[in-house]
């Protein structure tokens, strides 16, 4: 499907022609160095650039593409400073549509996942994954097919037929706002505790009571209470 953009999207990936060029996106220079000592030994795939970050990332792609040198794949990891996976993933898509982009994730991290497909992700592979899978998806990315890893399919797969309910569907800041919604903080207060700002503070309040199916902070509190997550008032 053609995303927006102010370049055109062809309605089919071609086959790509010579080497694949690859942009690293990681911020520990162990992990790219690693597959690059592995794709370098390769005749199809070229590792154009490294970037410790997504603002970096974005820096090169810009100078790259000045010059007409695009990487066809960018492997990118989810969680990194100064921006992430997904917000970096997001930003390609929108200045280059035709991109093709692969995460790396750990399995604990699925709803950046889900927010990563979201936004344009053409596949997603373990931290773990063998050289070779890493191979396989940058080379199905490069041809405009999706590669998802088994174990993260199923668990995608699981969450869609089964999605999980009750404090089981909040992310663990979600816990612990709701932990500070039992103890009577307000959003502010809230804020100042994890040192976040007050609209991100508010928007947490939202999404827990909404993945709840809550009316009010007080419903919120009793539910905190009967689960565990904070001791019963004193009498």
């Amino acid at each position: 499907m053609a995303r927006n953009g102010s370049r055109s999207v062809p309605q089919e990936q071609p086959e790509p022609r010579g080497r694949i060029r690859v942009l690293l996106v990681d911020d520990h220079a162990v992990v790219r160095r690693g597959i690059r000592a592995y794709l370098e030994v390769l005749d199809d795939i070229q590792v154009v650039a490294e970037a410790g970050h997504g603002l970096e990332a974005l820096e090169r792609m810009a100078a790259m593409a000045a010059h007409g040198e695009l990487p066809d794949v960018v492997l990118i990891d989810l969680l990194m400073p100064k921006l992430d996976g997904v917000a970096t993933t997001a930003r390609i898509m929108e200045r280059y549509p035709v991109m093709r982009v692969v995460v790396l994730t750990s399995f604990g991290e699925m709803e950046r996942v889900h927010a990563a497909l979201a936004n344009g992700a053409a596949g997603y592979l373990l931290k773990d994954a063998e050289p070779s899978e890493i191979v396989a998806a940058i080379r199905a990315a490069a041809c405009g097919e999706v590669f998802l890893d088994p174990a993260v399919a199923r668990k995608l797969t699981q969450e869609i037929v089964s999605p999980p309910k009750g404090l089981g569907a909040l992310t663990s800041r979600e816990r612990d706002v709701l932990a500070l919604v039992a103890q009577g903080r307000s959003n502010q207060e809230i804020a100042d505790e994890l040192v976040i700002s007050e609209r991100t503070a508010r928007t947490h309040v939202s999404n827990v009571l909404r993945k709840l199916q809550l009316a009010s902070r007080t419903q919120a509190a009793l539910v905190a209470v009967s689960q565990g997550l904070v001791p019963p008032p004193v009498a």
